[in-house]
């Protein structure tokens, strides 16, 4: 049985399970709030991008955007699975360096990368630097020459997609804090402080239209818009690129509303619009990268919680409330996200009531779930949350100082603790006292 269109089944007890494990008994064994992945679905979803690559013979690489959930063990899984990584801090870096992630696979991202940041990615010698903007360029142009060294880089542009309406938005294109704007001349002039510089090595370009896309409509219009500038730089300079970086956003389900597209579409229709762009320009073709997060991790992981009090408003709506909320899972409040959610000890139950989901934070806007179906609610009953894995972990904070949830990895109907739950001690642990 198979709950909401989520692929999780339900068990001869009616409990939910996550990689052929009770979520009731990994409730009990580690307590709640509780981040639980899917590791089999993790290796899935990467394989998916990947293999689709290698069956259409594209030189490529996949760079897991470690942003959506950093860890050591996850960053361990990624290397198995032969990934790249994407950091954009000194912090997701050093867990790199921690899970020996091979460094020549590593790429730093960020809109105002330090000087601390460049050096640690230049001292171990990972692959690429996307630069963001002229800053960067000093910067990176400085420490090189201080050091002697040379390093790969892509140059972030912002084609100026909106990637829900596929509108070429001039002010929208304008106004981001990320990239070189290809239509203000500012592309074009970090191109020339780039080609042929005598330590960086412009490998080519990258951009990124957005996040949580179920078409592809708006990757091809970036690329169509890419190539024009592609086009006159290798008219005027000769200059062809060996990468095209077309980012991620792949969409994935959060609740019945959503209809992402089988990852393979995304992948093969890129591709065949870099060919057509290629074959038109007369080059060779570019390797293609991709960075998927979300669509990797997002539905592979979900949040147990326990539910404590319940409150009626008498013809207005029901309120159940979790141990957990906005501190280990922000999207509900920071970006009005929905999820999808299940009483996990009574999976198979029939779903006749509604009640709204709110979080232990002191702030009213702590509600994970409005209008949510559920089966008769108990105190003591263990809620789980879909599509967690990305952006929960990632983003949880010490808001009214709670401690971070443990997570465990299910694989091979076996679970595994790879973050321990944060003590009270952990919380206060960098106080220092004023007496």
């Amino acid at each position: 049985m198979i709950i909401n269109h989520h692929p999780f089944q339900v068990n001869q007890h009616g409990h939910l399970e996550i990689g052929g494990l009770d979520t009731i008994t990994l409730a009990e064994k580690y307590g709640t709030p509780l981040y639980v992945y899917d590791v089999a679905m993790i290796r899935e979803k990467a394989r998916t991008f990947v293999h689709t690559f290698e069956e259409l013979g594209v030189q490529a690489k996949v760079a897991y955007a470690s942003k959506a959930f950093s860890s050591i063990a996850m960053l361990q899984v990624a290397k198995q699975e032969n990934l790249y990584l994407d950091v954009v801090s000194e912090g997701e870096l050093y867990t790199a360096l921690q899970a020996d992630f091979p460094t020549d696979r590593i790429h730093l991202h960020g809109n105002n990368k330090s000087v601390e940041e460049l050096t640690m990615a230049i001292d171990h010698n990972i692959g690429c630097i996307v630069i963001d903007n002229f800053h960067d360029i000093d910067l990176l142009t400085q420490i090189l020459q201080e050091k002697n060294k040379k390093m790969d880089v892509l140059m972030r542009v912002t084609p100026g997609v909106e990637s829900h309406t596929h509108d070429y938005i001039m002010t929208g294109n304008e106004d981001s804090k990320f990239g070189f704007n290809l239509e203000n001349g500012q592309a074009d002039a970090a191109f020339k402080r780039l080609f042929q510089h005598e330590t960086i090595c412009l490998k080519g370009l990258h951009c990124h239209i957005g996040s949580q896309i179920f078409e592809t409509e708006g990757f091809i219009l970036a690329t169509d818009i890419l190539f024009k500038t592609l086009a006159k730089w290798k008219e005027n300079d000769d200059y062809t690129p060996s990468v095209l970086n077309l980012g991620g956003g792949f969409g994935i389900r959060y609740t019945a509303e959503d209809a992402p597209l089988p990852y393979e579409k995304y992948v093969k229709e890129l591709v065949i619009a870099v060919e057509h762009h290629v074959s038109k320009l007369d080059i060779s073709m570019p390797e293609i990268w991709l960075e998927p997060g979300r669509s990797i991790v997002g539905e592979a992981g979900i949040t147990l919680y326990t539910i404590g009090s319940m409150k009626e408003i008498p013809g207005v709506r029901k309120y159940i409330s979790v141990d957990g909320g906005m501190a280990d899972n922000i999207r509900p409040a920071l970006y009005q996200a929905k999820y999808d959610a299940v009483i996990a000890n009574r999976a198979n139950k029939p779903a006749n009531n509604h009640v709204t989901v709110a979080g232990k934070a002191c702030e009213s806007g702590d509600q994970l779930i409005k209008n949510l179906p559920v089966p008769e609610v108990e105190s003591g009953d263990i809620l789980a949350v879909f599509s967690t894995g990305a952006y929960g972990y990632s983003m949880a904070s010490h808001y009214n100082r709670f401690a971070n949830p443990a997570v465990v990895f299910v694989e091979n109907q076996t679970d595994k603790l790879v973050v321990k739950r944060e003590t009270y001690a952990d919380v206060v642990r960098n106080d220092l006292s004023y007496e």
